[in-house]
């Protein structure tokens, strides 16, 4: 994968369009051996965050293109007696609404038919649990290319624990963060657990 710098907003748009295509390529070519290995490995570096997150509202998300699943995560948060939610998307160009979830309520189909809670008020997770499709080394996610996620840690009064998920695969020097992205405070891969401190990522 490429990391030249762009030049301008349309250049960087169009690099960042091809990284998705790399990346999300990479991932769907992942056999079912390989994909449950590095999942796996992902689940049990979660394991301690069920400890420090179980006496929050968590918002997770349902898991598509061969995304890392944290359902199994957000099973453990609620057996822990937490509380998840997850997002509901209200329309192009608005923050993410979140709903409280557990196995067993009403399930509707959405944006890309992801589930989404049929009902309940919009909550305000303080923990998110966010996909990565790409991140750098810096924190900062790429993501496919909504802006849901920037949107939403935006939105809030208080800006939210944010946990960004997922494969190594999807690592690189540096998505060339413009001043709408927002960083993940922590990420978590099948090779470790990541903290952001001053610009940069360091193992936990």
């Amino acid at each position: 994968m490429t990391s030249a710098a762009p030049g301008d907003w349309r250049a960087l748009a169009a690099w960042r369009k091809a990284r998705r295509q790399e990346i999300t390529a990479a991932r769907m070519a992942l056999d079912a051996a390989a994909y449950r290995e590095r999942s796996r490995a992902i689940d049990a570096r979660l394991d301690p965050y069920v400890s420090r997150l179980a006496s929050m509202l968590v918002g997770v998300y349902w898991p598509i293109r061969q995304e890392f699943d944290p359902l199994s995560f957000a099973r453990k948060l609620l057996a822990a007696g937490g509380a998840v939610a997850l997002p509901v998307v209200i329309d192009k160009g608005l923050p993410l609404e979140f709903r409280r979830w557990q196995p067993g309520i009403r399930m509707e189909k959405g944006v890309y038919d992801i589930p989404y809670p049929a009902d309940g008020p919009a909550v305000l997770p303080a923990a998110l649990i966010v996909a990565l499709l790409g991140f750098d080394e810096a924190g900062f996610r790429l993501g496919y290319g909504a802006g849901f996620y920037d949107r939403t840690l935006a939105s809030y009064p208080q800006k939210p624990q944010a946990i960004g998920v997922g494969f190594e695969l999807g690592r690189l020097p540096t998505i060339h963060p413009q001043p709408h992205d927002i960083p993940m405070d922590r990420i978590v891969t099948e090779a470790g657990n990541f903290v952001r401190q001053g610009s940069g990522l360091v193992a936990e």
